[in-house]
């Protein structure tokens, strides 16, 4: 039998769960090239169409879910502090109006300051588009902190050709427009330390999303869908 993910209660925990932890399948995807990491980045880009000439898809991250994409889709939209997928007492979730739409994280909870970033829906594909590998995607403008620019949870049928097995494709990718603090990413070892913590969060991000996903779908077919994780 599967097992959910087990929920965080506290700083302590969250650090634990998303930041020392190390998860059991790595999700970046790593690239020979800078020439083949900008044609998968166009290729992304061009999918949920943003001009890619003004973007650059930085921290593509990739993890295959033995679950449809609809109930993978599903899941991404019940995005909120009460997931035990995200890091909450450390980035707070806070949905204003209580809608997905307009997101604004809070760093450890306080929401009388500043937020670390605003996330502002630019579109969200609630059904499949013409491709035919039955995409649908939650496309996020970011600003205010890290990353400036987009946010795109994006969600597909594996494609045979790139050895992908599970049923749905699940990616996390963040990209950076060309201006103001965005010249200075690659510089400085504060920005190295931090990459490879947001790399190690959203990795356990992507696992802990897995576990839920496919948990949940095994109780739906088994008729014991009624628990919250």
């Amino acid at each position: 039998m599967k097992a959910p993910p087990e929920k965080s209660c506290g700083i302590l925990s969250d650090i634990r769960y998303f930041i020392l932890h190390r998860p059991a399948i790595r999700t970046l995807i790593e690239f020979s090239s800078e020439a083949e990491r900008e044609d998968y980045s166009h290729r992304i880009m061009q999918r949920i169409g943003i001009d890619v000439t003004q973007y650059s898809v930085l921290n593509i991250h990739r993890i295959g879910i033995e679950v449809p994409v609809r109930h993978v889709f599903e899941e991404l939209l019940h995005w909120d502090g009460e997931s035990s997928c995200w890091p909450n007492h450390i980035a707070t979730v806070a949905r204003l109006d209580g809608r997905l739409e307009k997101i604004q994280i809070f760093l450890l909870g306080l929401k009388k300051f500043k937020p670390l970033f605003s996330l502002n829906a630019i579109k969200f594909q609630h059904i499949p588009g013409l491709s035919d590998d039955n995409a649908r995607y939650l496309l996020f403008d970011s600003s205010g902190g890290y990353p400036i620019g987009i946010f795109v949870m994006y969600v597909r049928s594996p494609i045979a050709e790139h050895n992908e097995l599970e049923q749905t494709q699940l990616f996390f990718a963040v990209g950076f427009n060309f201006y103001g603090k965005v010249q200075s990413s690659h510089i400085g070892i504060v920005n190295k330390v931090w990459e490879k913590i947001h790399n190690r969060v959203t990795a356990n991000i992507l696992n802990k999303l897995k576990q839920l996903c496919e948990w949940r779908f095994q109780r739906l077919q088994d008729g014991r869908y009624n628990e919250k994780s």
